[in-house]
């Protein structure tokens, strides 16, 4: 039976050693994202944003409470296991693109699959087209980086995060190079992708003309939910 939410955070603190004592960056966080939404995770500078990725996306552990990410309590893996969770069932997009820069759009999103463990054949070559085109840049799959714009080159980091049909995509600021137009471009692919692919994206932004884009906002101030799941 498929799982109805794709991310579960429960009871969550994140507490960090620092010079003359402790600091706790998150405080008791409770949300659930339903699968194949839209969510927009938001706050100031340094609300927690980041750490709360980070713990969602395996890269961090809480100091308490626990994440399930498709029903798998992330916290009782071995470090194999949550590589594995992060190559073959998440995508990451990051404010800085970091295509390959040796090569083309095609190679870019091919490698991605590779690292999942997809197989070499006229499928993966069929998947990474299709990607390509859904992305709008049909006509550009063998442009090199340097020969893309900053939104050519975001929406390769896209098709290379969603090409090997992850469950989960975390976008950190994935707009915050772009102009504005560029933004809501990106942001309508992000919802078309939802529908299209039944994937579910969890996305940071400092961008008040974005904020309410989302099927969902996540809301933190101070490492604290002052928005718990509000529904959009």
């Amino acid at each position: 039976m498929e799982n109805k939410f794709v991310i579960e955070v429960s009871g969550v603190n994140r507490i960090f050693s620092v010079p003359g004592g402790e600091f706790q960056a998150l405080k008791d966080i409770n949300t659930k994202v339903p699968c194949g939404s839209l969510a927009i995770l938001r706050g100031r500078s340094g609300s927690g944003k980041t750490t709360l990725m980070n713990i969602i996306g395996a890269l961090d552990d809480p100091t308490s409470g626990s994440v399930k990410i498709d029903g798998t309590e992330v916290g009782k893996l071995s470090g194999r296991e949550r590589e594995n969770v992060r190559r073959r069932e998440m995508g990451f997009v990051f404010q800085a693109v970091s295509l390959i820069p040796t090569m083309n759009a095609f190679q870019n999103v091919e490698f991605s699959m590779r690292l999942a463990g997809i197989k070499a054949g006229r499928e993966r070559d069929k998947r990474v087209e299709e990607c390509l085109k859904l992305v709008g840049l049909g006509n550009r799959m063998q442009h090199m980086p340097a020969e893309m714009s900053g939104g050519e080159q975001q929406r390769v980091a896209i098709a290379r995060a969603f090409a090997h049909r992850p469950k989960l995509i975390l976008a950190d600021e994935p707009t915050a190079e772009l102009d504005s137009a560029m933004a809501a471009r990106v942001t309508r692919l992000f919802h078309e992708m939802t529908r299209k692919e039944h994937v579910t994206i969890l996305m940071t932004t400092h961008d008040v003309g974005l904020m309410d884009a989302g099927d969902m906002i996540i809301e933190l101030e101070s490492g604290r939910q002052v928005l718990h799941d509000q529904e959009v």
